[in-house]
């Protein structure tokens, strides 16, 4: 049981890492999690645990730096909240294994956006854009967002990476920022849904949740003193393993 805990504080810390630099740490902790017994829906629910503190030291390390978006963040993050309780009302009853394949395909999309793409726009001095139409139109997606979020979670980091600095203008440290805050906002409201119907394993997501808290910290302070291209390298390679994990494994 002891090297169960070794291992749960392990991946909790480079899940930590990842979700912070990018996104996809659930698919490290959420096999684990199955592979040491606990069903499906309770595997979802005891991830929801490490991400919520972990999201929350992530916030907290930005924050200490200076790094905010307020009041956006909080905009952008309730919608995603009322699409995370009904993602997350649905994880309760259906499993969630289809996705995998799809997400693959969706980390395929990305891997060849970052590369083919126009990466410039991400790194380029635009002025930010979050109010007015587009912060509607902000508000609309992180809703969808917040529904896959509620359900699954694995590798929505990715996505709000692409929707902030294309929509949103925000630069790749902001949009970190943001993302870990919204992704607190939203997996807020998924707990509760998981409590509620009893889908948590306590004990399992606490200690798991040491490791993740500590990645996180690391990884959003070490961010920003490296800048934008060192997370655009890591979403590369981060993303390219995602969807090399989801379509083979």
């Amino acid at each position: 049981m002891e090297l169960n805990y070794i291992l749960l504080i392990f991946v909790g810390f480079l899940a930590g890492i990842i979700n912070t630099l990018a996104g996809g740490g659930s698919l490290i902790t959420l096999p684990i999690l199955i592979f040491m017994g606990l069903p499906e829906a309770i595997a979802n629910g005891t991830n929801r645990i490490a991400i919520l503190l972990q999201t929350a030291s992530a916030v907290s390390g930005y924050k200490s730096k200076g790094v905010t978006t307020f009041p956006f963040s909080l905009y952008i993050g309730l919608s995603a909240l009322v699409g995370s309780v009904i993602g997350a009302s649905i994880a309760v009853e259906i499993h969630g294994a289809t996705f995998n394949r799809i997400l693959a395909i969706v980390m395929v999309i990305v891997v060849l956006l970052i590369v083919f793409g126009k990466n410039k726009k991400l790194l380029s001095n635009t002025p930010e854009i979050t109010t007015g139409k587009t912060l509607f139109t902000s508000c609309i997606i992180f809703f969808f967002i917040g529904i896959y979020g509620g359900f699954l979670n694995a590798g929505i980091g990715v996505v709000m990476l692409l929707v902030l600095p294309y929509i949103n203008k925000l630069s790749l440290v902001k949009a970190n920022a943001t993302k870990v805050t919204v992704a607190f906002i939203y997996t807020t409201a998924a707990v509760v849904v998981f409590i509620v119907n009893d889908k948590i394993n306590w004990t399992y997501g606490l200690i798991m949740a040491i490791g993740n808290v500590s990645g996180a910290w690391l990884a959003s302070r070490y961010s920003v003193k490296k800048g934008d291209r060192f997370i655009r390298v890591a979403l590369l390679v981060i993303v390219t393993g995602m969807a090399i994990k989801l379509w083979f494994f």
